[in-house]
């Protein structure tokens, strides 16, 4: 971890989620790197980089998960009326 550079992983998450963040981060106007690797997808935690040109990554995930929190509320929201 610096100030523009965080390296975390995903416990018990697999590639449908992290597609999603990694998609997500990338909306940031700041993001310079935004992925992740898995060794294996049976065997190991998704292992994520995030690296920024002067915000703090940690700042950037905390935002865009928000943003994410929100895209899901609105989906369920939409799905409900759908199913009723």
């Amino acid at each position: 971890e610096s100030k523009t550079k965080l390296v975390f992983e995903l416990k018990g998450e697999t590639h449908t989620f992290c597609k999603i963040l990694e998609r997500e981060l990338w909306g940031d106007k700041s993001t310079k790197v935004a992925g992740y690797r898995i060794e294996h997808s049976l065997e190991n935690e998704p292992v994520f980089l995030l690296e920024t040109e002067s915000k703090d990554p940690k700042k950037v995930l905390l935002d865009e998960t928000e943003r994410l929190k929100k895209e899901f509320k609105e989906l369920e929201t939409k799905l409900i009326k759908v199913i009723k």
